[in-house]
């Protein structure tokens, strides 16, 4: 059969046939040119949050560009006597109170290494204030940009004395050696190395022991200091709220973290005092018959 008077013929017919292309009219280039230009013009006009505006506000003052610093103080009778390091199983040495300086970061990683930086540290310390007197001082500097870490650096520096007194939550472990590889990093000299360091985590760690659950800071808070944390963001989604926050997000996030930094440098120097407290008592305590 031949192939046109098959039905594969005629498919085969269709197939092969060129399209008609329908002419070009004057009003159908116009409409094409418009919807170009709309198009660019939608391309180029800024994107709206849908809700309203992002909230952007972080506290604090801008020190420097991108470096906010955040200060608070809370009154407070000073401890008037050294305070002894016997609980660090350190009996012959004791501190000065307003040498201790307590301090915790932020990072933008928990596993450490050179591409983990710290965007928040936070310090306390015991100050006497000519206009409010007594009290805790705690001081928490902010960066809100990559660029601003060098000023975070150079200013948390300043805090630091020849006398100063480290006091951290494993911060022997974490905090010290991420900051010493940031100062290296930024081709600044170590300004923690050479100071005295007090590290509350194996102290807690060895009279604690199995007496609770586990030795986290915020377990010692809720048990032993009878602090209960309200609306606090945990430790593992502060990167995610600083680098949603550099990527045009609300700030909102990023307060929290503020306010979780705050309370840690608060109950470490509560924290302390406990401790210097309870190896005092025990030290006082009548041998068991």
């Amino acid at each position: 059969m031949p192939l046109g008077d098959s039905v594969f013929g005629w498919v085969e017919q269709i197939r092969h046939k060129p399209a008609a292309v329908p002419p070009r009219t004057p009003d159908s280039d116009g409409l094409r040119r418009l919807l170009a230009t709309r198009g660019r013009a939608v391309a180029a006009a800024p994107r709206l949050p849908r809700n309203g505006p992002v909230d952007r506000g972080l506290p604090g003052t801008e020190i420097a560009p991108g470096l906010h610093l955040i200060e608070a103080f809370l009154p407070q009778p000073i401890p008037a006597q050294p305070l002894s390091l016997a609980f660090s199983r350190r009996p012959d040495d004791s501190v000065q109170p307003q040498d201790l300086l307590f301090f915790d970061t932020e990072t933008t990683g928990l596993a450490g290494g050179t591409g983990t930086r710290a965007f928040m540290i936070g310090a306390a310390d015991w100050h006497r204030d000519a206009a409010r007197g007594e009290g805790l001082r705690v001081r928490q500097l902010l960066m809100s940009t990559m660029g601003a870490e060098s000023a975070m650096l150079d200013a948390f520096s300043a805090w630091l004395a020849p006398t100063t007194v480290l006091s951290s939550y494993n911060g022997r472990c974490y905090d010290a050696p991420l900051l010493k590889t940031r100062y290296r990093l930024a081709r600044r000299g170590d300004p923690l190395s050479a100071l005295d360091h007090v590290d509350l985590l194996f102290p807690t760690r060895r009279r604690y022991r199995g007496t609770w659950e586990n030795c986290r800071l915020a377990t010692i808070e809720r048990q032993l200091l009878r602090i209960q944390r309200e609306d606090d963001l945990p430790g593992s989604e502060a990167p995610g709220a600083w680098l949603d926050y550099l990527r045009g997000g609300s700030a909102r996030n990023l307060r929290r973290v503020g306010e979780h930094n705050h309370q840690d440098v608060v109950t470490l120097a509560q924290l302390f005092l406990r401790l210097v407290q309870a190896e005092a008592d025990e030290r006082l305590a009548p041998p068991a018959p």
